[in-house]
């Protein structure tokens, strides 16, 4: 979603180190402009460059998980012995694909392992008791957890009772006591800064998986245990960092040869099946395929799908993924359609935190809609639907720097259970605690936008004039994925970019066909939320894609931010700066530059160096790369 001109908040990237760009390996050179990214992001030497390039092999899970043995050995004897074996998961990507990898591999080593997800709307997250029970009942000794477990404290116990062993795989917060348990994979468990330290709950059942493959001396459940590694990995939005990017970069280019049936299948509905399977394709197109499952439906469909052996089962299984899903797309735009008509009936001032309930909103999609809300409008979010009995359960999102779990915990008395993190979180409210309760939120999202300021922030990372945008660049930047969480995709900027044309599209888009110099680039807004009457020149923020349509590729960017020009094109003589109410005018001299307040003053970049005031730096830096004389 691209906010209006009024809902942007730029913020151009900060000065370099002290010896500015970082330097790549002498067999690995990159254009500057990544070099730059690089630089801001921590990567100041070339052995950190190559490391991000080509990760270091994982290094043996034992040595970083104390219980894996211990694990892998009571899996042992379950193989051995054909036990069934339950595999408790959750009902979200993470926690279905975790699910169908431990499924799909003890049934190749011998075990029968069952499938036991609660419902979203009838259980809720995580092992219950009752589910215990029923397991007991059919003859289970033994279950492993996997993306939950660590707070199941009452099925545990209940499980103990009734002699049944729990192997813990679980990457949420330890609580504090514990539940009786065999074993226990956590990434806390593992030594400080382990490589460990990021894994999802499908990057701890593959751990497990793993080990016992290569225990039994058993490769052939390796390759679909890391196909599903990869799935559930970015559909978790797990930090792609340590073994998660080694991993990824190790299982990515096979993935869309997999011998899963039912990823076959999910491709080939999405329209992927002519193409390589990259990050992005598995983040847009095949996790919200399995997540509207969980959403909206019987997760056991996912677990089933990504196990079965029959392709016909597996299509017709893909298709009700499909049908889910478009039921999940409809849902979200209904749902947001309404949000916004009930923000927009109560004036053009909003609160602080949006907060909105209504009984019929659906459980499943309100989390979608509340971080949409976030993308429009740049404030925390929180939408309510009914639970019956009084209650209303939530889903909040927030923009960076705004901490949900803060938050809430800040408003505990008035909730009945919450949870989450820095940006989401979920909680449970009577009915007549929601006011005093939108209250105590506003209270705090006024302090932070006092600090924050109004808008949705734009970030970008490096100036990228258009000369230098091709193909070859665009290679180049293919070498830094995969992008997600912990190393997003770069945000690039160029400047004083002439409107060529602007049209508005059928869904609320806005194509643009942008010039610099002799430079041209088609330009796209996703969910434009203004009108299509820009200026003439403006400046964008953008990610670069490429695009491909009816058999033709190009490269096109991908806007997260625009706004009017304050100056020239990248790389002109002079550009007008705007900085706490003062204008400046800055121009090139020599191989350095010259900026001049409204009094007539000037000061020249040699002035302002590292013994001047941070102000005086920060508007030669802001100059610097304004004229295009830095990345």
């Amino acid at each position: 979603m691209l906010p209006a001109l009024d809902q942007q908040r730029w913020h151009l990237p900060g000065p370099l180190a002290p010896e500015g760009l970082c330097q790549a390996p002498a067999d690995s050179p990159l254009p500057e402009a990544l070099l730059a990214v690089l630089s801001r992001r921590g990567f100041n030497s070339a052995k950190a460059i190559a490391a991000l390039l080509d990760p270091p092999a994982a290094p043996p899970a034992g040595r970083h998980f104390p219980d894996l043995a211990k694990a892998v050995a009571r899996l042992k004897q379950a193989c051995s012995q054909g036990e069934a074996v339950a595999i408790c998961g959750d009902y979200d990507a993470d926690g279905m694909t975790s699910t169908a990898l431990l499924v799909g591999v003890l049934q190749r080593l011998g075990a029968r392992p069952v499938a036991a997800i609660p419902s979203r709307m009838d259980d809720g997250y995580g092992l219950n008791a009752a589910m215990v029970e029923r397991l007991a009942e059919q003859g289970v000794a033994l279950l492993v957890t996997v993306d939950n477990g660590v707070s199941a404290l009452e099925a545990l116990v209940g499980a103990e009772a009734l002699g049944v062993e729990a192997i813990l795989t679980d990457h949420h917060t330890i609580p504090d006591p514990l539940p009786p348990h065999l074993a226990l994979l956590h990434p806390e468990r593992t030594p400080p800064k382990s490589p460990y330290r990021g894994l999802a709950g499908v990057g701890l059942a593959y751990v497990l998986a793993a080990a016992l493959c290569q225990s039994l001396k058993r490769a052939d459940g390796l390759q679909i245990a890391l196909n599903l590694f990869c799935i559930g990995t970015i559909a978790d939005m797990a930090p792609l960092v340590g073994v998660n990017r080694r991993w990824l970069i190790d299982g990515l280019p096979g993935l869309g040869g997999s011998p899963l049936a039912g990823l076959q299948a999910l491709q080939r509905l999405a329209g992927l099946d002519e193409a390589p399977l990259d990050a992005q394709a598995v983040g847009f197109q095949i996790a919200p395929r399995i997540n509207a499952v969980g959403r909206l439906g019987d997760p056991q469909l996912v677990v089933e799908l990504l196990t079965t052996d029959d392709p016909d089962r597996a299509l017709d299984l893909a298709r009700d993924c499909e049908a889910l899903n478009r039921q999940r797309r409809d849902l979200c735009s209904a749902i947001e359609a309404e949000a916004i008509a009930l923000l927009e009936a109560d004036g053009p001032r909003r609160p602080a935190f949006l907060l909105l309930a209504q009984n019929h909103w659906h459980h499943g999609v309100i989390g979608i809609v509340a971080a949409r809300l976030v993308e429009r409008f740049g404030l925390p979010a929180a939408l309510l639907a009914g639970e019956g009995q009084g209650r209303l359960r939530a889903s909040v999102r927030a923009p960076r720097g705004f901490a949900v779990d803060r938050a809430l915990q800040h408003c505990a008395p008035l909730l009945e259970r919450f949870g989450g993190h820095p940006a989401a979180g979920g909680f449970t409210v009577r009915a007549e605690q929601v006011a005093a309760l939108h209250e105590q939120l506003n209270q705090l999202a006024d302090a932070w936008l006092q600090q924050a300021g109004q808008g949705t922030p734009v970030e970008p990372e490096a100036l990228l004039p258009f000369a230098q945008i091709d193909r070859d660049f665009h290679r180049q930047l293919q070498r830094l994925e995969p992008f997600g969480i912990g190393h997003p995709q770069p945000v690039f900027w160029s400047q004083g970019c002439e409107v060529a044309s602007q049209k508005l599209l059928r869904g609320g888009h806005l194509q643009l066909e942008l010039r610099q110099g002799e430079a041209g680039l088609r330009a796209m807004g996703w969910r434009w939320q203004g009108e299509a009457n820009l200026p003439g020149r403006v400046d964008v923020a953008y990610r670069l894609a490429l695009n491909s349509w009816q058999g033709e590729e190009r490269l096109q960017l991908d806007l997260v931010g625009l706004r009017p020009s304050a100056g020239g094109a990248s790389g002109s003589d002079e550009v007008v700066l705007k900085r706490r109410d003062r204008t400046y005018w800055c121009r090139r001299e020599g191989a350095g530059l010259v900026v001049r307040n409204a009094a007539g003053d000037e000061l020249t970049s040699a002035e302002g160096s590292s013994h001047a005031h941070p102000y005086v730096r920060a508007l030669i830096q802001d100059a610097a790369i304004a004229l295009g004389l830095v990345a």
